[in-house]
């Protein structure tokens, strides 16, 4: 394990490596996740996908079913009680998978068109494979390609726009000494979090409550409401754990199926998704076809950067992979334009998935960079240093902080980058070419506003609670850690209640902002609390409570470019006989503000680095074009990095305080991804002397491609 360089050096709990508070309970099974919640007379809800791409469902058959042991009812289109989606929720418009069996339309394989319900779960199983659905079919359109001839613009967004542009790109191009103009594509990729989502809905005292796996309660809560037309004080949703998310778990079909089940059984209700069913009903990560130009001078100073994306969407909601959004803060540039834009298919609704935009985007946008580094001669860190801005290249707003240089110079240090030869394909272990690569790394840093309560209990303990959401990221722990810091006591005296929306709405757990949100809050109702504590006198039965809500202090903040940065290195080794290729070693040194806890925050990057070796080398979902559905919806058929893929993986970071933020902390969460796939692609260049500009780089493409090197014996 390695050493934390230029820690803030601090007393208290803060910045000291714990493990999870709640590690016990998940070694030793006590853990409850939305599955194993115990609830009397429960059934179970078991979801029916179509299995058509477009159309109409001309009839379901239940009368068979029906009869069926066990089963209770079975929910369709006519006969499902309506629901309303004509609300904003927090992060936009609801996507209409959520008014399941509202209508007879199918829109694309894989949506909800019934639900079975059954005493038990293997009774529901079977009579959900035994319904009969009948449709009308229509032809439908699956395929997705670059240049498709229905890519559009889409509008701005609170996101970002779509397009950006400063300066003019063809004029300062054309008066490049050197030019970089290439295409690159990622193919579609699933979350495929441990834990499938589910969720138990039952209705108490004429509240809704739902045990849930999801990302923030606050938001599940409050979309429930707005669906099924409810005061919001009536809706509670609870998930006491959760078996990661990755930007899947938020608002799915199967919480309201299981919340309309129990209105109508008026009995609790249990909805547990396949893994075959996660492939299309949750959101995945869309496909993109990339295309970057960069202009540089004879100096290797940029003259022009040209990002162009493309993603898809369904014909029914709109969702955009920002994947040249990376590019406007990366690097400066005379003239710099980025743009995203989408086509609609019939196909599932892509969502947010770890790193969403930068992840694929880095990829190509650090792919070219390394190519440009090959043309102009310059090392590739030495170029990526000489094109550093000291302003928001497109929005000229200051950096928040900005230590990427010391990322740079720490990782090229301790990967030993200075004794590598930078010409391709001259390194060789019997039938093994060796290389080694690198790529810079960015995730945006913000902060959601969040309410949280800390209490002095009466035993001299302390209380706190917040509505924030440990999707296995160590949260917990986290929070802890930062209340005990301010409170000046040990960790041990600290309770911390999360994952209920009657705690008040705090921020979800995503875009790398949960901790931050929080951990902004819990700073806030602790200073008032020790000041509170500071008068003296005797604190009561019922505890002395402090409140906060970050909203007016996050609206304050001064507009600024607020970044985590990164630098990855690879090594890599490729078999020219079988086109196998293999990560030997990975190194991270990440600034992402202070470290809370050193053995999560470090997990997290370690698991985001993996995740970006899958990236480069295995993950990749195939759509039929004939059925418009999945080649093998499953982890059979879709492929990921195994513990044999996985190498030794150094993840540490530099000092990088926010000095905008009460804790000083940004987030972990993502940054690990980004720039870990290029990392491996531009190795693989390096070994080989090919440049393989579509992921994953898998060994037919490997053979194919062949390699650039010199025979065995007269390598340099």
């Amino acid at each position: 394990m390695t050493t934390t360089t230029g820690a803030t050096t601090r007393t208290g709990a803060f910045g000291t490596a714990r493990t999870r508070v709640e590690g016990r309970e998940k070694v030793t099974g006590a853990a409850r996740y939305a599955g194993d919640i115990p609830l009397p007379d429960l059934a179970h809800g078991w979801m029916v996908l179509s299995t058509v791409a477009r159309g109409r469902i001309g009839s379901v058959e239940t009368e068979a079913v029906l009869a069926m042991p066990g089963v209770l009812t079975v929910l369709h289109h006519e006969n499902a009680p309506r629901v309303n989606l004509d609300y904003m929720g927090m992060i936009g418009p609801p996507d209409p998978i959520l008014g399941v069996f509202q209508n007879d339309r199918v829109p694309f394989m894989g949506w909800p068109v019934a639900l079975v319900v059954a005493e038990r779960p293997e009774q529901a199983r079977e009579a959900a494979e035994a319904l009969v659905v009948r449709y009308d079919q229509e032809q439908h359109d699956s395929a997705f390609f670059g240049g498709h001839p229905d890519m559009y613009t889409p509008a701005d967004s609170p996101f970002g726009p779509a397009e950006a542009t400063k300066g003019d790109v063809e004029a300062e191009l054309a008066a490049s000494t050197f030019v970089v103009d290439a295409e690159y594509t990622t193919p579609e990729e699933h979350h495929n979090p441990m834990e499938p989502h589910a969720a138990t809905a039952h209705w108490d005292g004429g509240r809704l409550e739902v045990f849930d796996s999801n990302q923030g309660s606050t938001m599940v809560a409050a979309e429930l409401a707005q669906i099924f037309s409810l005061d919001p004080a009536s809706v509670r949703v609870r998930s006491e754990h959760v078996g990661g998310g990755f930007g899947s778990k938020t608002v799915r079909p199967h919480q309201v199926a299981a919340a309309m089940a129990a209105t109508m059984l008026q009995r609790p209700v249990r909805v547990v998704m396949t893994r075959r069913q996660m492939f299309s009903t949750i959101g995945y990560r869309s496909p993109t076809a990339q295309r970057v130009r960069l202009g540089a001078d004879a100096s290797g100073r940029l003259r022009v950067l040209d990002h162009r994306s493309e993603c898809v969407t369904s014909t029914v909601h709109e969702f955009i992979e920002r994947s040249a959004t990376v590019a406007r803060v990366m690097y400066d540039a005379e003239a710099h334009h980025t743009s995203d834009r989408v086509v609609r298919l019939d196909v599932p609704t892509p969502t947010f998935m770890r790193a969403p935009g930068e992840a694929p985007g880095s990829f190509a946008l650090e792919s070219a960079f390394d190519e440009l580094a090959e043309k102009t001669g310059i090392d590739p860190i030495a170029l990526r240093i000489r094109n550093e801005p000291d302003r928001g290249p497109v929005s000229g707003l200051p950096f928040s902080s900005r230590n990427l240089v010391a990322c740079y110079e720490e990782g090229s240090r301790r990967f030993g980058w200075a004794d590598r030869d930078p010409r391709p394909g001259v390194r060789r272990e019997g039938r093994w070419l060796l290389g080694t690569g690198m790529a810079a790394a960015s995730f945006h840093s913000g902060a959601g506003p969040s309410t949280s309560a800390v209490t002095a209990e009466a035993d001299g303990t302390f209380t706190v609670r917040i509505n924030a959401a440990d999707i296995g990221t160590g949260a917990r722990t986290a929070i802890t850690l930062v209340a005990a810091d301010g409170l000046k006591v040990d960790p041990e005296r600290v309770r911390v209640v999360i994952a209920d929306s009657d705690l008040g709405p705090a921020m979800l757990a995503g875009g790398s902002m949960g901790t931050r949100s929080w951990a902004w809050a819990v700073a806030i109702a602790v200073d008032e609390l020790r000041g509170r504590l500071a008068l003296g006198g005797d604190i009561p039965p019922e505890g002395i409570t402090a409140r906060s809500d970050t909203t007016e202090a996050i609206g304050a903040l001064a507009q600024k470019e607020r970044h985590s940065f990164g630098a990855q290195f690879a090594e890599v080794a490729v078999d020219i006989t079988s086109g196998e290729v293999r990560v030997r070693r990975m190194l991270g040194i990440f600034a992402a503000g202070r470290i809370v806890n050193p053995l999560t925050a470090r997990s997290q990057l370690i698991g985001g680095m993996t995740w970006g070796i899958s990236m480069a080398l295995h993950e990749e979902a195939i759509r039929d074009r004939a059925s418009g559905g999945l080649v093998s919806p499953d982890l059979a058929g879709y492929h990921f990095a195994a513990n044999a893929d996985v190498p030794l993986i150094e993840a540490d970071w530099v000092d990088d305080p926010d000095p905008d933020d009460p804790v000083g902390i940004k987030g972990v969460g993502e940054i690990g991804i980004v720039g870990a796939a290029a990392a491996v692609a531009n190795a693989v260049w390096h070994a080989t002397g090919v440049r393989h500009r579509n992921l994953p780089i898998r060994p037919d493409r490997v053979l194919s491609a062949g390699t650039k090197v010199a025979e065995p014996g007269h390598a340099g």
